[in-house]
């Protein structure tokens, strides 16, 4: 197989996907929306987690609501929980790598407040156990996942939202992702600004 086929052959498995979550993914992406403006408009905030290229996506997302996406409006309180060096590596080197999170969650999560979870796996010890810390702090759970959701979805309540990518590469759930989190920063800009369809 030649290079450029193996682009080729890349770009047509991230397109069939995202054809195949477009069909699958779009009631829940609407009703995952709506939990996170519910939360926002309550005066709530959105703490958001992953590890590797998830933590990247998480970190995303948060800066679309603290700035801006597309349209210009107030920032929106969203905190990443993978870009404290100082407190990440206290946390792992004190206690363990698996409390990261939930140590922070525990922190500063309040009820009402959102947990936004992104794990290609779920199989994440520290994602499991951010999940948890947010049950115990009364904090609802939207999860992005893949493959079959692992122990991460396993812990998930009725109160709480998986959104999971029908796909065992971590490449092509993690675009998927980055789609899903684009269009949830549409639907909540749609939302608050008053463009809602």
């Amino acid at each position: 197989m030649s290079l450029a086929q193996r682009v080729t052959d890349i770009f047509d498995e991230g397109i069939q996907l995202g054809h195949d979550c477009a069909e699958l993914l779009v009631p829940v992406i609407v009703d995952a929306a709506h939990m996170l403006v519910e939360c926002l408009l309550a005066g709530h905030k959105i703490l958001t987690c992953g590890n590797g290229g998830s933590a990247a996506e998480a970190q995303h997302f948060s800066s679309e609501m603290l700035n801006r996406f597309e349209m210009e409006r107030p920032g929106l309180p969203a905190i990443t929980l993978t870009t404290d060096a100082s407190t990440l590596t206290s946390i792992a080197n004190d206690d363990h790598f698996a409390e990261v999170f939930a140590k922070q969650i525990r922190a500063l999560g309040q009820p009402g407040d959102m947990l936004l979870a992104l794990t290609t796996s779920g199989a994440s010890p520290n994602i499991i156990n951010a999940v948890r810390a947010a049950h115990d702090r009364e904090m609802r759970v939207l999860l992005l996942s893949g493959r079959g959701g692992g122990p991460a979805a396993e812990q998930l309540t009725k109160e709480d939202l998986e959104i999971r990518i029908p796909s065992v590469s971590t490449a092509r759930t993690q675009e998927m992702h980055l789609v899903i989190i684009h269009s949830l920063c549409d639907l909540i800009d749609r939302r608050l600004l008053g463009q809602e369809a």
